[in-house]
């Protein structure tokens, strides 16, 4: 056995060490707050870390330009110990330029950015409002008071906890067309007896199962998490994952090409829906009611609090659906980006397509918030742009109050989210926004 082991040693060497490890590439602006007026010169410093330390002699490959469109410069470089400052140029005008660098290294890609704001406030939607606008939506919501809400509750004991029990919730909903859809959530309500405030959680996009919050509703809230596609929201995870890969893939351009059948409609109204239930809920307290969500629940939140004077407050991370119209004028769009491209499968470009989305641009129910709201969101986002972003938040005329965490992308850190949290709590405790 010592021989064994000696021959191992000899073969291997004593102490035979490899390395590994992640790179990270670090892009920042020469300016602490990342913001700059038009007209004023931009430098992004580039950086490439491993193990804590700065590399060098890495070759570096990096993109500057408006966000989501064609960059203005393209260049590759070495980087020294210190890493690399490079010119970013400037901007005319309000909006974001960014700075995309990559490094190659270990069969792999590393990817880092930052984006510089120019007057981000005085970003100005593309997306124009229709002028029948809200004589549609006061008839889509007509249509959906003569549906009779049939409301279906399923205890879900296994989803509560001491102080707050949860429910299989399903809703009659309009339906895309004579016959009536349904809708679905998990309710959470507080088991003690009393009047408490309630919330309407929306969801991100996906297809997906949810499990409510039962822990907010322990805290004496009433909450309604739902999901958007007319389906049970508890079933198995590979049901959600067969739909999200086949039926329902790419489900946010469905039926585009006429405002009347496009699929957000059933979704806009499945959510006031929801409000209908929650403000017949026997324990909500007659006044206090909020909404919530990020990315596409981010939109929805802006949407429901547009149409729905109910709702006295809405918390919206990363709205999604806004100003989808920009990349028709050369600008970043929102999420889902139907118009980025110009030619292909995945080109919506044409006449039809352009005016439904003027009926479901969260921008269009942004003019129309008139309750305060918490917004939050950061630079680095590409899938729901800043200059998208803005361009609904700009135009709120309610109180409004924007929580920005600059370094992020479509993300939210523990800090954010726990601001965001403790506003939208207080605001149901007390029923005063701050």
């Amino acid at each position: 056995m010592l021989r064994i082991a000696l021959l191992l040693i000899m073969t291997l060497g004593a102490g035979a060490q490899d390395r590994t490890g992640t790179i990270q590439v670090r892009v920042s602006t020469d300016r602490a707050d990342w913001r700059y007026s038009p007209g004023q010169p931009v430098k992004f410093h580039i950086v490439a870390v491993q193990d804590g330390h700065a590399l060098e002699g890495v070759k570096v490959a990096y993109k500057i330009g408006p966000e989501m469109v064609a960059p203005q410069i393209e260049a590759t470089a070495t980087l020294a110990a210190g890493g690399l400052t490079v010119d970013g140029g400037t901007m005319k005008d309000a909006g974001f330029l960014r700075c995309i660098a990559t490094v190659e290294a270990n069969g792999k890609t590393y990817r880092g950015l930052a984006t510089a704001a120019f007057d981000p406030e005085r970003i100005q939607p593309t997306q124009k409002d229709p002028a029948d606008f809200d004589a549609f939506w006061s008839a889509a919501k007509a249509a959906l008071a003569k549906i009779p809400m049939d409301a279906r509750l399923t205890p879900l004991p296994e989803y509560g906890n001491a102080g707050a029990a949860c429910f299989h919730l399903n809703l009659q909903n309009v339906g895309m067309s004579a016959a009536p859809s349904r809708f679905y959530g998990v309710l959470c309500e507080p088991k003690a007896p009393g009047k408490y405030p309630a919330l309407l959680s929306v969801p991100g996009a996906g297809v997906r199962p949810y499990r409510g919050l039962a822990e907010l509703a322990a805290k004496g809230v009433i909450t309604l998490q739902v999901g958007i596609h007319g389906i049970p929201v508890i079933l198995d995870q590979s049901v959600y994952d067969s739909l999200g890969a086949g039926a329902l893939a790419n489900y946010n351009t469905f039926g585009m090409d006429q405002r009347d059948r496009y699929y957000y409609k059933r979704v806009y109204l499945g959510c006031l829906r929801a409000n209908d239930f929650l403000v017949s809920h026997p324990k909500w307290d007659g006044s206090t009611l909020a909404v919530t969500g990020g990315s596409q629940g981010g939109a929805l939140s802006i949407v429901v609090a547009g149409l729905d004077p109910r709702v006295k407050a809405l918390a919206a991370y990363y709205p999604a659906l806004s100003d989808v119209s920009g990349y028709l004028e050369g600008r970043a769009g929102g999420w889902p980006h139907m118009f980025r491209a110009t030619e292909g499968p995945l080109a919506h470009r044409s006449n039809d397509k352009i005016e439904t989305t003027r009926y479901y641009d969260v921008v269009n129910f942004a003019r129309r918030v008139k309750v305060p709201g918490l917004y939050s969101w950061g630079f680095n986002d590409e899938t729901c742009p800043p200059t998208s972003m803005f361009s609904a938040y700009n135009v709120i005329p309610g109180g409004k109050h924007l929580l920005l965490a600059l370094e992020t992308g479509h993300n939210q850190v523990p800090e954010q989210t726990a601001l965001v949290n403790a506003w939208l709590e207080e605001f149901l405790k007390t029923g005063v926004a701050k």
